[in-house]
């Protein structure tokens, strides 16, 4: 069970988290409107180079969108209490793992036998 002081500094830094990801939406939105396709003189290259600035752009704003998914999730389990209960055992998750990884949702032991069980089966 968390005291209150480490749920404050959870949800302080979820908040801040919250905060950096949507000043990155609003630089990303204005990265987009800031194209201009009608540029003469251009050739392939400038083209190109352009196309995959933008579309690792693009990336970057879905792994975000995916991310202040989980923070959400994790300031709901926070409200909830349950932030520091790992999913798949129910046991604590340490708060120095939920300080380094505050939408983590598995413990270290869970985490690490997940983990292990991917590298088994990626191919070599």
């Amino acid at each position: 069970m968390l005291t209150t002081e480490q749920q404050n500094e959870l949800r302080a830094r979820l908040q801040a988290e919250i905060t950096r990801i949507a000043d990155h939406a609003q630089s990303g939105l204005e990265f987009t409107m800031d194209r201009d396709r009608d540029r003469i003189g251009r050739d392939s290259m400038d083209e190109a180079t352009e196309e995959e600035t933008f579309s690792t752009e693009l990336r970057l704003r879905d792994r975000e969108a995916g991310l202040l998914a989980k923070v959400r999730e994790a300031m709901q389990r926070l409200e909830t209490g349950a932030i520091d209960e790992c999913e798949e055992c129910s046991e604590p998750i340490g708060f120095k793992r939920l300080l380094a990884r505050p939408v983590t949702t598995l413990c270290f032991e869970c985490k690490s036998a997940r983990e292990q069980v991917e590298a088994d089966e990626r191919p070599e």
